[in-house]
């Protein structure tokens, strides 16, 4: 019998998989994933991602509006964020995501990714449904959004499944807030790659209960397909080198990171 996989990260309704999208998900079926993870950028992508799901089974979804690409909302968030309540309601949305903040690109001002990001959680909570999280250099400001969100109280169904931190790219101390907040931490191919001895010191101090593993495709495919389109078959990859790093067999990692993300998204 073969690993089971779940790829909590993908955006597989972007352009660059049109060509060959069934191929992508017949290589990752292969490769022993058995669920994936869209998280919309926003109304539009949204759409896409439960169009998709609808299609393909195995295939799940997150809406919301990521901090890049509010900018052409900059306005009260309430108009937006009633269409993500009523997209929040399919039965493949499992998430509200991805949401966060960036202060890479200069997209959209923080203030403005500030209110959103608080909107958006407050949505969550009202849904009962945890949150996928964008965080670019903004690791500081996002940890004191969470623990006040946190703070004014989660519903019972949250509890201990807040969300998950994607892509964690933070220190270990970092980390210790997140878990303690009740979120779970997301490992990408960038922990396969040379420099990053740091992530590979927080993956293998997380505990085990606490860890998924997600691609991020298109982006940040991991060694030795880094520059490469991403996608979901090289989850097991990054699964792989998460054993590694923490002295634990492949399907022992499997396994429990694929228990880890039934929790959080409340699927069977």
């Amino acid at each position: 019998m073969g690993i089971a996989l779940v790829d909590t990260h993908c955006h597989l309704d972007f352009h660059l998989y049109d060509e060959d999208r069934e191929a992508v998900l017949q290589r990752a079926y292969e490769a022993g994933v058995t669920r994936i993870v869209i998280p919309a950028l926003d109304v539009t992508s949204a759409h896409a991602a439960i169009a998709l799901a609808e299609r393909y089974e195995g295939l799940y979804v997150a809406v919301g509006f990521h901090p890049n690409e509010i900018g052409p909302h900059a306005g009260p968030p309430d108009p937006a964020l009633a269409e993500i309540r009523a997209l929040a309601a399919h039965s493949k949305v499992v998430a509200i995501g991805e949401i966060g903040l960036d202060y890479h690109w200069d997209k959209t001002p923080p203030a403005v990714q500030h209110l959103w990001l608080e909107r958006q959680l407050d949505l969550a909570a009202e849904l009962s449904l945890p949150v996928i999280l964008h965080n670019r250099e903004a690791t500081a400001d996002m940890l004191a959004v969470l623990a006040a969100w946190y703070g004014h109280g989660l519903p019972s169904a949250l509890e201990g499944r807040a969300g998950v931190l994607h892509s964690f790219s933070a220190t270990w101390v970092d980390a210790e807030v997140a878990l303690g907040l009740g979120f779970y931490i997301g490992i990408t191919g960038p922990i396969t790659f040379k420099k990053a001895d740091e992530l590979r010191e927080v993956a293998a101090k997380v505990p085990a209960e606490r860890l998924l593993v997600e691609t991020d495709g298109p982006f940040l495919a991991p060694h030795p397909h880094r520059g490469e389109r991403n996608e979901p078959a090289y989850v097991r990859l990054i699964a792989a080198k998460l054993a590694e790093v923490r002295g634990a067999p492949l399907e022992e990692v499997a396994t429990q990171t694929t228990r880890n993300a039934a929790t959080l998204f409340a699927w069977e």
